[in-house]
């Protein structure tokens, strides 16, 4: 096919745009894949998302051999764009933040407690625009009873926040299950890292634009409580070190404004970027949440001490 029928094919393909969800479906899907991920003794794989909509080929005569070029052409570019191998600075910078996540001291943590977590973000889509807020979440530690989620716009107009009657303040109730609240599933994860490796790949077959892309999402809805778990924090950056795409970016900056080192996924459409403390390599957050403080709590309300 020469240069000008390519165009012209192209041409006649029209661009499927780039569907949006709101923050609040994009929590629930998070939430959706924390469930699956963290299932125990279940051989299942992750149910895979709607596949994004294939380019519509226009309704023109064309001949046959020109047809099965085009469909050649689409299935062709459809996993490409991930390099065959780990990039080895991302690789070096994975290893030193497992070490350092893996010193960390692990806290004895009982079944009666609550894992408190506030983090900083400006994607909270409410009442048609994004509002920068702060969040607390005191979550079971075990299924059970409730815990809260607490969150507080930052930057409400004059008038008053967006949430119902004018409030700047939204607290939710959060009913037990087996979603990120469960810090029992999370602590069950494998800490060896090729073990880790292999269960995240295979979670997330089938998913994705691309399998490695799934597979980075589904290590990124661990990080945040992961820390408290430092065996298992190890064991993810390690697992993420074994898969291709992930690239330095040596100036981040998190959603609370915090510089550091970070790290990205350079094949996906909407990159988050993984952000470090520069000398103690401490998981900072993302450059759209950010990860302000995390412990164990007795009760809802209360804050770490210390």
């Amino acid at each position: 096919m020469n240069p000008a029928e390519r165009e012209e094919l192209a041409r006649l393909l029209p661009s499927p745009g780039e569907p949006v969800l709101p923050s609040d479906r994009q929590t629930l899907l998070k939430d959706h894949l924390m469930r699956e991920f963290t299932k125990e003794a279940d051989p299942r794989p992750i149910p895979p998302p709607r596949p994004r909509p294939l380019r519509r080929v226009a309704l023109v005569a064309v001949p046959l051999a020109t047809a099965a070029v085009v469909v050649a052409i689409s299935l062709g570019t459809a996993g490409t764009g991930a390099p065959a191998e780990p990039d080895q600075e991302a690789v070096a910078l994975l290893d030193r933040i497992a070490t350092a996540a893996g010193a960390k001291e692990t806290v004895p943590v009982r079944d009666d407690q609550f894992v408190y977590t506030r983090v900083q973000g400006t994607d909270l889509w409410e009442d048609g625009k994004d509002w920068e807020y702060e969040r607390t979440d005191w979550q079971a530690i075990k299924g059970g009873r409730t815990g809260l989620a607490r969150t507080v716009v930052l930057d409400p107009p004059a008038g008053g926040g967006p949430f119902r009657d004018g409030k700047s303040t939204q607290d939710m109730t959060m009913y037990p299950g087996s979603g990120p609240s469960d810090y029992r599933r999370l602590e069950a994860l494998p800490t060896d890292p090729q073990k880790m490796y292999e269960k995240i790949w295979a979670d997330t077959e089938g998913q994705g634009p691309t399998h490695e892309e799934a597979a980075m999402e589904a290590i990124d809805t661990l990080l945040d409580r992961a820390v408290l778990i430092p065996d298992v924090s190890a064991a993810l950056y390690r697992a993420a070190a074994k898969i291709p795409g992930v690239s330095v970016v040596p100036e981040a900056t998190d959603a609370a404004g915090r510089h550091g080192i970070g790290l990205t996924f350079q094949d996906s459409d909407d990159r988050d970027t993984w952000v470090f403390d520069r000398t103690t390599l401490d998981y900072l957050g993302t450059d759209e949440t950010a990860l302000l403080e995390i412990g164990i709590v007795d009760r809802i309300g209360q804050q770490p001490a210390g």
